[in-house]
């Protein structure tokens, strides 16, 4: 079993910057090839960015390319997503997710084996 516990959430301006953390449990974590989504009311989940095991290749949805940067610690089983310029259209709820068998399809939800509960992500105009 594999927890994932999401921090960092918040309400923030447009512009603004927040950098949400994701908190693993599992001595392999650094073998996983780990994900963030979010899902916005009325909306399907979808792709943010995602990480590989060595940190060494990451992948960013085209919306979020040039303001979102993802990381990991893998000493301290944690990946980070750093979010900068901040717009009202990335409210959502973000979740990350882990990915134990490295498959080459990132985007797909249905690809990751764990899910944290995620967190509220506000951006007010």
């Amino acid at each position: 079993q594999v927890q994932l516990v999401e921090s960092g959430g918040g309400l923030v301006q447009a512009g603004g910057s927040l950098r949400l953390s994701c908190a693993a449990s599992g001595r392999t974590f650094r073998t996983y090839t780990m994900g963030w989504f979010r899902q916005a009311p009325g909306k399907e989940r979808e792709f943010v960015a995602a990480i590989s095991w060595s940190g060494g290749s990451t992948y960013y949805a085209d919306s979020v390319k040039g303001r979102f940067t993802i990381s990991r610690d893998n000493a301290k089983n944690t990946v980070y997503l750093q979010m900068n310029s901040l717009k009202p259209e990335d409210t959502a709820v973000y979740y990350c997710a882990a990915d134990l068998y490295g498959s080459s399809w990132y985007a797909r939800p249905r690809e990751y084996d764990y899910w944290g509960q995620g967190t509220q992500v506000t951006v007010s105009s």
